[in-house]
């Protein structure tokens, strides 16, 4: 059997894009933040529409339905969905799809009216699913519920306090404050964040990340293909995916997301990286205990420690571990399904296209989301350098 690990550096994220506009858009349907996305980052890679033979979607709508929105007729597709983080199982998954000779050039859409509801199905499940059944029932009725028992077992188990899940909500809006396209960029402190009403224990409102409409998309292709493009490409050194659960309930610890712990190792041992290589981290933030989770589960701090790792505004603008740099979930945008900006920031720092909040020689990044509550997760290593 092959070795996965021999594709590092063989793929490149050539092409990065957001929808026109993010935030409220009571104007614009999901499928057209695909398209509007889509466009975007085939210009942004110097291609053309017809140059895309691979089309990868994930969300309440068809991946047929978005290439058919586009006008292009794949020779591959892939509709992968299993949450948040989705695309970045979509990126790994074109890499082998172009090493199987399935395809030559992938495009991985996003497109959500998460605020707006702009041609968005209902948002019910059905009766006889797992919800339903085994959650709802017992007052387990969204995602900030079930993540805040996750949250909640940390504090008990840890000590991790309510200000140290601040403190990652008030890093990430001073990231947000250097990003025009942020949604929230005004000031924002641990006094803030802990006066803001409880939603759901112990999450504050801004504990909590937003809900707005948006689109995104990246472009994967051959290292060589890569070459003679418009932007600098972005090999993708490694990657991998897991998934220990679906349910909350059966999380088998809810002090640690073992499908992230899974996906890392195989995106480390892949990548031929360490950790102090990172020189910027993309963590899914949809509350604020998530990106704890991702230090620890990741290695980047001891099982338990991550409270501590994130205090003195360390992954803020001037700290030593950069993180989140685009302003989250928590304060940029957060559609829904959020894994597609992670991408997007992450190829956009190491190019060195991010202005006021460009990180000094950012070289290596790293992006490690969830889907659902902690269920599939995966982990993608990218850098300018095909072997760094």
């Amino acid at each position: 059997m092959a070795d996965f690990r021999d594709l590092s550096g063989k793929f490149a994220l050539v092409g990065v894009a957001e929808s026109d506009e993010l935030g409220t858009l009571p104007h614009t349907s999901a499928l057209q933040l695909h398209a509007e996305a889509a466009r975007n980052a085939i210009a942004d890679a110097g291609l053309t529409k017809n140059d895309i033979d691979g089309i990868f979607s994930a969300g309440r709508l068809f991946a047929t339905e978005t290439a058919e929105y586009l006008g292009i007729r794949p020779r591959y597709i892939d509709g992968t969905m299993v949450g948040g983080c989705s695309f970045l199982l979509h990126v790994q998954h074109a890499m082998a799809a172009i090493n199987a000779g399935l395809c030559e050039v992938a495009l991985v859409t996003h497109g959500e009216s998460g605020r707006s509801r702009v041609a968005m199905p209902s948002l019910s499940s059905p009766k006889d699913s797992l919800l339903w059944q085994f959650e709802i029932p017992y007052g387990i009725i969204a995602p900030f519920t079930g993540y805040g028992f996750v949250a909640t077992r940390h504090m008990h188990e840890f000590g991790t306090t309510q200000e140290q899940l601040a403190e990652v909500a008030v890093a990430t809006r001073a990231w947000a404050r250097l990003n025009p396209k942020a949604n929230q960029r005004g000031p924002l402190s641990v006094a803030d964040v802990m006066k803001s009403p409880i939603i759901s224990w112990p999450f504050h409102v801004l504990d909590c990340c937003l809900v707005t409409d948006g689109g995104g998309a990246c472009i994967v292709t051959s290292a060589e293909r890569a070459k003679d493009l418009k932007k600098k490409p972005v090999y993708i050194l490694g990657t991998g995916e897991g998934t220990a659960h679906c349910s909350v309930n059966q999380m088998p610890d809810f002090t640690t997301a073992t499908g992230g712990v899974m996906s890392g190792k195989q995106a480390f041992a892949m990548a031929g990286v360490t950790h102090k290589d990172i020189d910027v981290a993309m963590f899914y933030d949809a509350f604020t205990i998530v990106p704890i989770l991702a230090l620890e589960d990741l290695g980047f701090c001891k099982k338990g420690e991550g409270g501590a790792f994130v205090s003195g505004q360390r992954t803020a603008p001037g700290g030593d571990f950069p993180m989140n740099t685009n302003g989250g979930g928590l304060s940029y945008a957060h559609t829904g399904m959020y894994g597609m900006f992670i991408i997007i920031e992450a190829v956009r720092q190491v190019r060195g296209e991010c202005g006021e909040r460009q990180v000094k020689d950012a070289e290596v990044a790293i992006c490690h989301a969830p889907g659902g509550i902690f269920s599939g997760m995966s982990t993608m290593i990218v850098s300018t350098a095909p072997g760094a």
